[in-house]
């Protein structure tokens, strides 16, 4: 071997174990667990992340306190300074489908990461070409729920998991219902919400999946009884904790839990049919302005720290094996859940059109 490819090997030798040695030195928990090389790369991340200085992220979930609370853990996760920005964008689903349209078409790309609760969507736009390819550290935490069809390896996976489901106020209404058609027994006419399927992508994606099994009938049922159409679950919550209506159909755990813990006394059922399991699919644009950054966004997310957060902060349900919820009772793992088994990789936009037409038809809204 000549002197000069010893002198490559030397110097790589020692950038590994000067990088290597900065993260144990930083004592940072990402670095937990890894080996020699793996500390040397996500140094290496780390660096280049520190350099970009920014993160840029979309989700149609986290409340603007949940994500003060994953910023924080994010910095300390990484041992990135505080002067490390995270920009982020809370939108309604079909908000930021048709703005990360509206910016793929126009190549300005103004998100590093997005998360949202439209399978087809997101399965369409993969094949597009619209993700970076990224293998994450925690990747093999999903892989049954991505064999599940609810993720691509590499490429996408959901940060979390909810449900559009029954909600009462058991100080207005005594309930002891197990299913759907027990749910609308005791809808009030006139005094309960539905999911507006006409203007949400995630409403829209739930009444896919339910009419599978409830039937069209079920819900020309619930049309006689005058629902209230409603696309954000904070308010279809706020209107059961005031009383103003007795059930809300599209109710979401993540509010349940909110306004449990300010006082409220809200139920939620997963009912004995089986629910539409909606999965907030993440991922990385391709053309990312920050794409280190995105990165460490990623891994941290899908780790043991970010899903504990985003169970205790928004209900979500996990899809990381072995994960213990620490809240079982309003957010179950995703292994213990009835869920209706939808195809969504198949699942077209024109289907989805039509089924948001059928909708319109049957409630007229």
């Amino acid at each position: 071997m000549g002197m000069a490819r010893l002198t490559r090997f030397g110097i790589a030798f020692l950038l590994m174990a000067f990088a290597a040695t900065t993260a144990r030195g930083q004592d940072i928990p990402a670095a937990k667990g890894l080996d020699q090389q793996g500390r040397a790369q996500l140094a290496q991340t780390i660096d280049a992340a520190k350099r970009e200085g920014i993160l840029v992220y979309a989700d149609t979930i986290f409340q603007p306190t949940t994500n003060d609370v994953l910023v924080k853990a994010f910095r300390s996760y990484y041992g990135l300074p505080d002067s490390f920005r995270v920009n982020y964008t809370l939108l309604t689903s079909n908000t930021m489908t048709t703005r990360l349209d509206q910016e793929l078409a126009a190549n300005r790309v103004s998100f590093d990461v997005a998360a949202v609760g439209s399978p087809t969507w997101t399965f369409q736009h993969y094949k597009a070409g619209a993700f970076m390819k990224y293998e994450s550290r925690e990747d093999a935490a999903y892989r049954d729920v991505i064999k599940a069809g609810l993720g691509v390896d590499g490429y996408f996976v959901f940060n979390g998991g909810y449900a559009q489901i029954p909600i009462w106020n058991t100080e207005v209404l005594k309930f002891d219902g197990k299913s759907y058609r027990d749910a609308l027994a005791a809808a009030v006419p006139g005094r309960f919400s539905i999911g507006d399927v006409a203007q949400s992508e995630s409403h829209l994606t739930t009444y896919a999946g339910l009419r599978q099994v409830l039937g069209v009938d079920f819900f020309k049922e619930m049309a006689k009884k005058k629902p209230t159409f409603i696309g954000r679950s904070e308010l279809s919550a706020q209107r059961v904790v005031t009383g103003q209506d007795v059930i809300a159909f599209g109710g979401n755990p993540s509010r349940v839990l909110q306004a449990n813990q300010k006082g409220a006394k809200l139920k939620i059922l997963y009912p004995s049919e089986g629910f539409t399991f909606l999965p907030q699919l993440t991922f990385i644009l391709a053309k990312a302005p920050h794409p280190d950054a995105a990165k460490l966004w990623i891994d941290f997310i899908l780790s043991e720290t970010g899903q504990t957060i985003l169970a205790n902060k928004e209900a979500l349900i996990s899809g990381r094996a072995n994960f213990r919820s620490p809240v079982p009772d309003i957010a179950p793992n995703y292994a213990a859940l009835k869920v209706i088994k939808v195809d969504w990789e198949k699942m077209t936009p024109d289907q989805l059109m039509k089924y948001r037409e059928e909708w319109i038809s049957i409630f007229n809204p």
